[in-house]
């Protein structure tokens, strides 16, 4: 059973940075994608990074350049570094593990003001 748990939100102003952990036990890289999502308010749920089956990293469009993903197997976290934040990236944010199930974080709120 895979358990993920997000934190590092948090209110920030625009043009500035905030990293979100996501601490994840259980988690097996053959059989799961990890990845990133937000939802903002109004707005349907979209992906914002993920690693993909072959070791590589895929990001949304709209976070190209700004957003970075990386992890630590040391200590079984992955991060989510965002910079050059913007008011529209205002919104819950979950990391996940996709793959034969799909398990989920329970968020962390980035409010962007």
């Amino acid at each position: 059973h895979v358990q993920l748990v997000e934190s590092g939100g948090g209110l920030v102003q625009p043009g500035g940075s905030l990293r979100l952990s996501c601490k994840h036990s259980g988690y097996n890289s053959s059989r799961h994608c990890m990845g990133w999502f937000r939802q903002a308010p109004g707005k349907a749920r979209e992906g914002v990074a993920s690693f993909t089956s072959d070791g590589s990293i895929s990001y949304g469009d709209s976070v190209k350049g700004r957003f970075t993903t990386s992890r630590d197997n040391a200590k079984n976290t992955v991060y989510l570094q965002m910079n050059s934040l913007k008011s529209e990236d205002t919104g819950m944010y979950w990391c996940a593990a996709l793959g034969s199930a799909n398990y989920w974080g329970r968020g962390t709120q980035v409010p962007v003001s």
